[in-house]
């Protein structure tokens, strides 16, 4: 296969269409292709410094005319700039709207100029379904930049089935599981520990999310709420938004001795390793990148079976699942794994060997690369100057 130039936009905060996103960049450089990021600034996680990785940023002006600022027209005149200067082969976009709205417009001023316009490939994480794809203000230009990308990719099979449900789309849709390959720990666990006065026999349960409320944060607090006769069970917060909303809940449920928050975490290697299991309470999961994360690293997940969340848990196996809010049983499941270590190990044992046969870097950027390939060489949607 020939080294590809691909331009890849997403959202840059913390969340886990952005991680993947650069993920699957720096995986793409690592084999040779050139990767072009393109978004107003660096994704998070995101190693610049890396050879055949670029960043082009995206500035956004604040005229008066307009009372909101738009993203979408400088994104996609920036797409163009990009694509023509770097010959782009590809535009990977994650996320429908704006991203592949303005891929689409990039499109058109190339041909409008008798350029070579690069492919689209729009991945769907979630959110551009879930909740913007029912807003009647918004359905119909999301509906519309799925079916006139060249390719369509989905993070789970029920994100590909909601979708179609949804929009009743047409346009035939790719499922490519997210992938995590996770980094070696710079710290031992005991160290870690020791920094978050969390004592080498309690039992540390982990989340790790941006917070939104289609998290259900507040379940995971309840379930804390129902451990209170557990002393050595603690949680810790790894949090890609604000905690302030949460601590009149946690004053209330009396768990603040339970608690432990850190913000905005780049190394989560060395916090997952430090942990016992995940808890993860969400009302919609399109994946459940957290979720990944965590078995990666041979812990168990207590998770609410939503959405994707099934396709990567294995219930009774690699940790239990629940019906959504019913924290007394998550409480119980997490009560199950403290009061006894060889199942917990057991779990994560068989935890991250999933991860690692269905879930690896290696595996979803192959089947990247060849619907890259594919696209490539069937996709009517592009076609280069006469």
């Amino acid at each position: 296969m020939k080294k590809l130039a691909i331009g890849i936009t997403c959202y840059p905060s913390v969340g886990g269409s952005g991680i993947v996103a650069s993920q699957l960049g720096s995986e793409l450089a690592r084999l040779g292709h050139r990767i072009h990021f393109i978004s107003y600034e660096p994704p998070f996680r995101l190693d610049l410094c890396q050879p055949n990785v670029f960043f082009h940023q995206v500035k956004i002006n604040e005229y008066q005319l307009f009372k909101y600022p738009d993203y979408t027209l400088p994104l996609a005149v920036k797409m163009v700039a990009v694509a023509q200067k770097h010959k782009l082969d590809l535009l990977h976009v994650h996320y429908a709207v704006p991203h592949a709205t303005a891929a689409l417009l990039a499109i058109d001023i190339s041909r409008n100029q008798n350029r070579r316009a690069p492919h689209v490939i729009t991945t769907l994480h979630g959110t551009d379904i879930t909740l913007l794809a029912r807003d009647p203000s918004l359905g119909p230009i999301i509906k519309y930049s799925i079916e006139n990308s060249c390719g369509v990719t989905a993070v789970s099979e029920s994100l590909r089935k909601e979708t179609v449900q949804v929009l009743r789309t047409r346009k035939p849709i790719q499922v490519v599981h997210n992938f995590y390959r996770p980094a070696a720990p710079s710290l031992g666990r005991a160290e870690v520990r020791r920094s978050l006065k969390v004592r080498q026999d309690d039992f540390l349960l982990i989340h790790m999310s941006n917070l939104r409320p289609v998290k259900r944060f507040m379940d995971t607090l309840k379930v804390l709420a129902h451990l209170k006769d557990v002393p050595r069970v603690k949680l810790l917060i790894l949090a890609g938004g604000s905690f302030d909303e949460f601590r009149p809940a946690v004053k209330e449920l009396g768990i603040a001795d339970k608690l432990v928050i850190r913000r905005d975490v780049v190394d989560i290697e060395n916090y997952v390793s430090a942990s016992d299991a995940g808890l993860y309470t969400s009302e919609k999961e399109s994946f459940g990148m957290g979720v990944l994360e965590t078995m990666s690293f041979g812990k168990p997940v207590i998770a609410t079976g939503v959405g994707g969340v099934p396709e990567i848990v294995v219930d009774g196996e690699t940790g239990f699942l629940a019906k959504l809010g019913d924290v007394r049983t998550m409480a119980k499941d997490a009560r199950k794994l403290a009061a006894d270590p060889a199942l917990a190990a057991a779990m994560g044992r068989a935890a991250k060997a999933r991860a690692a046969e269905g879930f690896s870097a290696e595996r979803s950027v192959s089947r990247y690369l060849e619907y890259y390939h594919a696209v490539l060489g069937s996709c009517p949607c592009v076609s280069a100057p006469s």
